[in-house]
């Protein structure tokens, strides 16, 4: 197969990087309890502070795709959605309609049109077959031109030689756009999900909703923004071009375009946490412990009483390419400064764990479950060609970690359990973080990335960390936990003993090879 030939030269470039350092947490004296010694993310990035009553935990995909419908129904300013890519069935063609039906009348309104619609897709995936995002997207784009803007992110690092050799589909391993963002006015949606069918019927995933968070909304916002800036432009005749002076991703000088993009992301990052810092300032500070009457000040004007916030949202940013490693940091940072009898239930669609993350798992003191996808509910179950491969080589990646496992004695310490349900695909990712004595989680990661390489080095993404008082809210974090693993089988020798689970030599020859790459 010459396509494949041709593209396994390619695979054998895995881009090795140095470790990144760690930040410690500095042990917070103050507030050693609870939620609050997680307040060393704010060094870091912006510290959004809110009410728990504000977050809902969804938990099936017809759930979340009901939410998207009514909530693209119900907005009135902006619609903001970054995915990897937008399907072409006829879920996401409803989608479509929606988005249609909610321009047309902001149309009609009385005055100009406030509404805008902001869609950041990958450029390789968006771009996948005759009938594709760009396809489904440029009715709207003809229809609704000073309304609608389509960006499509292009990696800087398929270029060249190798952009032109490198066939479709294999083009989407050098790197993405992979976050995922479902913005109305001021309702987020953290997902891990794309736009597209499965993932709206019987593909599980994970999904919060942040209600009336506007400085939430507004931050991801300007990210959405910062990147489509640095995208391509689709247009109503289907070619795309670069906004007006900007440094093209493919054809431009590479340095000076991710430079640009780092300049313009981290800008959205630094400006967010001073504004933050500043409201927090002025709003959560008296010299009285204990008199939170400050904290009404600032909604005082606006008539309406803010409850003290018990729970705060963190935006963790990952954008190798552009030199951006915040959700690196502080996922390494709280692998390492778990302490021995915390708990920690990892989930991964796809288990490909980096050295460093590995490292840590088998080298701390906490306590992890890690769920990931069985064979049969992997994404990539009976895909053609090379990629039906996949799963063999996950199964191979799996067997060589719990190994690993058995081999340093810590299989009571680090538990693998394997996602499997009948008819359905698994894709969620994140992680719980229950503290030593305690039977509810305090945090969670949600969001895109996976844990994996390509996560940390190869695409961009984006999630949030969720710290919580609340037990009610910490109740229904520990219910979507408890959802997904009761879906699942504990990992044992006899798992890679059945005929099923048997890996080919070339796939365990060339996983070691390809594993940089999906």
């Amino acid at each position: 197969d010459l396509s494949l030939h041709r593209s396994s030269w390619l695979l054998l470039a895995p881009l090795l990087t140095p470790p990144v350092p760690v930040i410690t947490a500095p042990p917070c004296s103050l507030c050693p309890e609870g939620a609050h010694r997680f307040q060393w993310i704010r060094n870091l990035v912006p510290e959004f502070g809110i009410s728990s009553s504000h977050v809902k935990v969804l938990s099936s995909p017809a759930e979340f795709y009901e939410l998207l419908k009514m909530q693209i129904r119900a907005a009135k300013q902006r619609v903001v959605m970054a995915s990897l890519y937008l399907g072409t069935g006829l879920l996401e063609q409803e989608l479509v309609y929606c988005l249609e039906e909610t321009l047309e009348k902001s149309l009609q309104a009385k005055g100009s049109p406030d509404l805008r619609v902001s869609i950041l897709l990958d450029y390789t995936r968006g771009s996948r077959g005759r009938k594709n995002s760009r396809t489904m997207l440029i009715p709207l784009l003809q229809r609704f031109p000073k309304q609608v803007r389509v960006s499509l992110f292009h990696t800087p690092n398929l270029r060249g030689l190798l952009r032109l050799l490198i066939p479709e589909r294999f083009n989407e391993t050098i790197g993405l756009q992979h976050i995922k963002v479902y913005l109305f006015d001021d309702n987020v949606i953290l997902s891990g999900a794309n736009l597209s069918d499965l993932y709206f019927t019987n593909r599980q995933d994970r999904y919060i909703l942040l209600r009336d968070s506007p400085e939430i909304a507004d931050f991801f916002t300007e990210l959405v923004d910062a990147i489509g800036d640095v995208s391509l432009q689709l247009q109503q005749d289907d070619t795309v071009q670069m906004m007006e002076g900007m440094v093209h991703p493919y054809q431009g000088d590479k340095v000076a375009y991710c430079e640009i993009a780092n300049r313009r992301v981290m800008e959205v990052i630094n400006s967010a946490r001073t504004r933050q810092e500043l409201l927090h300032t002025k709003t959560f500070h008296s010299s009285q412990p204990g008199s939170s009457l400050l904290s009404q000040q600032g909604s005082q004007a606006s008539g309406s009483l803010k409850p003290e916030p018990d729970t705060w949202i963190y935006p963790l940013i990952q954008m190798k390419p552009f030199g951006i490693q915040i959700d690196e940091m502080v996922t390494e940072t709280l692998l390492t400064e778990a302490e021995r009898d915390a708990r920690i239930y990892l989930t991964t669609g796809y288990f490909n764990l980096t050295q460093a993350y590995m490292d840590l798992i088998l080298g701390t003191r906490a306590e992890y479950r890690i769920l990931l996808a069985s064979p049969e509910v992997n994404g990539f179950f009976g895909a053609k060609g090379v990629a039906g491969a996949i799963p063999a080589a996950y199964v191979y990646i799996e067997h060589q970690f719990y190994s690993e496992v058995c081999y340093l004695q810590q299989q009571e310490r680090v538990q693998l359990q394997e996602y499997s349900r009948a008819g359905w695909t698994f894709h969620a990712k994140g992680l719980w973080l229950y503290l030593a004595g305690s039977d509810l989680p305090c945090l969670t990661l949600i969001g895109s990335p996976n844990f994996g390489y390509r996560s940390v080095h190869r695409d961009l993404e984006a999630q949030v960390a969720i710290v919580t008082e609340n037990r009610a809210l910490q109740q229904q974090l520990h219910q979507e936990q408890e959802q997904l693993y009761l879906c699942s089988g504990v990992v044992s020798t006899s798992t890679f003993e059945q005929p099923n689970r048997y890996v080919k030599l070339w796939v365990k020859l060339v996983t070691p090879l390809i594993k940089n790459f999906f």
